[in-house]
């Protein structure tokens, strides 16, 4: 009994040494996450048919004018505005979407009688983990973006709506009570359905492929190929609903929280399409897969050695 309390003492411990790096390297990054914020706004057609939400324009900028136009017009620091609640949206996210999937792997869908896991199957238990893990985190996520688009917001002409992280809990709920914190949950989590499609079936399919059909090993090769593609295929299949729940969440609202540019995901959707063409719902791609390719590569490798070091079976 002791030596299993030992065990899981060392594998929290080393659990908690993974998530500080995770964290490290997303605060790292987070100018990325910023930058492409306030590209998936640029241009917004809703917003130029209602004048009054317009304010001042911005003009179009790529991604490294829309970096060094933060740097030059609001300072450095603003770079990893919304940083503290993106920290709190990634350890409440990654925390339940990898017990979810691993459970729903595990225990619900099950693996074959070889070990392998059917693509069908990681596909399923990929969308369903992303979604549970967006849906606990998404009120974080909702802070995050709505900080992010102050400095935007004082370019504009337009007053500034928090003083900090702390005040910018208290006011969405005061404003649109609990389920003010959840507003624009459903493209939020529509989106981690389809980035942990991407991430979590990808990494696990293309590793059990590589295992099963090479003569690759378990170990950080196989890791490090399979959470390169498992990045790629995240930020593809992931940046047009990433659009859609920015302009949603970003939205202004009327005193019934009702958001006064979009009725829904899908009507954003279509008015992005219609208004600016297929293609701006990948704005902001190139930071995206700037940051989750790094981020994937270093939070697999050091889950499956986490894992390895603790006894425990590779994922």
């Amino acid at each position: 009994m002791s030596v299993k309390m030992e065990y899981s003492k060392l594998f929290a411990e080393l659990q908690e040494r993974g998530t500080l790096a995770s964290v490290a390297l997303l605060c790292v990054t987070f100018p990325l996450d910023l930058t492409k914020t306030r590209l998936q706004v640029q241009g917004e057609a809703a917003v130029r048919r209602n004048g009054a939400a317009a304010g001042q324009a911005v003009p179009y900028r790529g991604m490294l004018r829309t970096a060094a136009g933060i740097v030059q017009e609001e300072g450095l620091r603003k770079l990893w505005q919304g940083a503290t609640p993106a920290v709190y949206r990634h350890i409440v996210y990654s925390g339940v979407r990898m017990v979810a999937y691993e459970h729903l792997r595990d225990s619900v869908l099950g693996r074959s009688e070889d070990e392998s896991f059917p693509f069908w199957k990681a596909v399923v238990g990929g969308m369903s983990a992303g979604a549970i893990g967006q849906f606990f985190a998404s009120p974080t996520d909702l802070v995050k973006v709505q900080m992010q688009m102050e400095g935007k917001r004082k370019l504009e002409g337009k007053p500034l709506r928090f003083r900090g992280v702390h005040h910018a809990f208290m006011k969405i709920l005061s404003e649109g009570g609990i389920r003010g914190l959840w507003a624009g949950w459903v493209p939020n989590v529509q989106r981690a359905a389809l980035v942990n499609m991407g991430d979590l079936t990808t990494y696990d399919t293309v590793k059990h492929f590589l295992l099963l059909n090479t003569p690759l090993v378990d170990n950080c090769v196989t890791h490090s190929i399979a959470s390169c593609c498992s990045g790629l295929v995240a930020a593809v299949l992931g940046t047009p609903a990433d659009v859609v729940k920015t302009r949603i969440m970003n939205q202004p609202r009327d005193k019934q929280g009702r958001g006064l540019l979009y009725k829904s995901s899908v009507d954003c959707l279509i008015q992005t399409v219609q208004g600016e063409g297929f293609m701006s719902l990948y704005k902001g791609f190139i930071p995206t897969w700037m940051r989750m390719a790094p981020w994937s590569l270093v939070f697999w490798l050091t889950y499956e050695q986490i894992r390895r070091i603790c006894g425990v079976s590779s994922f």
